[in-house]
């Protein structure tokens, strides 16, 4: 074989050096391809990163809160209502008690304070009417036959004050009976509670 100086393949023959070259130059040109590919993998992944970082930014509010974060709500009913997370938490709770109509017309009251086109106005006003106010409406919401005469008569010309009065008596309603049930629950006395910090932590 060193007599001859050809490398031998299986099968005992013998390689021609042109053939080791292009077997070589080959070799250097799937390497290079591959980390060609893989720097353009590494790339866009670290792109997609960033994007999927902005929107979790973006949508901050709907991850789970920090103990102190959710400890605020305790503090006033608004704090829990500002919060994504607190709001959709709540109107959970509501579900579980059968009264997930107030949240709903109140949040549809808050809805509809924002429309601006009279012609918009008009329709929600109706819409909010027939789901929560009238007789054996799907939402009926618990509020007394005066006040439901009021609305019948203000959505007539439809104003940003129609339901203001039923609103504020839902807050009411919410904010002394429901709420207080909430802070009590098993679910946000969760939120409320600090991970105890393990020795090897604390030693770390």
């Amino acid at each position: 074989l060193l007599r001859h100086g050809g490398p031998m393949e299986r099968g005992g023959r013998r390689r021609s050096e042109p053939e080791e070259a292009d077997k070589g130059r080959m070799k250097r040109t799937i390497i290079k391809d591959w980390k060609t590919r893989l720097s353009y993998f590494l790339q866009n992944s670290s792109n997609s990163n960033k994007r999927k970082s902005k929107k979790a930014g973006k949508h901050r509010n709907y991850f789970r809160p920090s103990p102190e974060e959710a400890q605020l709500w305790s503090e006033a009913f608004d704090e829990l209502l500002a919060n994504k997370y607190g709001l959709a938490a709540f109107r959970a709770f509501l579900k579980s008690e059968f009264c997930e109509e107030n949240i709903e017309f109140w949040l549809a009251c808050e809805d509809f304070k924002r429309t601006k086109s009279p012609q918009k106005l008009t329709l929600k006003a109706k819409k909010i009417y027939n789901d929560f106010i009238e007789k054996e409406a799907p939402k009926e919401i618990n509020i007394d036959f005066q006040t439901k005469n009021m609305i019948a008569q203000n959505i007539q010309e439809a104003t940003h004050t129609c339901f203001s009065v039923a609103q504020k008596r839902v807050y009411s309603l919410m904010e002394n009976n429901s709420y207080p049930r909430f802070l009590e629950s098993e679910f946000y006395q969760k939120l409320c509670k600090k991970t105890p910090i393990s020795r090897a932590a604390q030693g770390t």
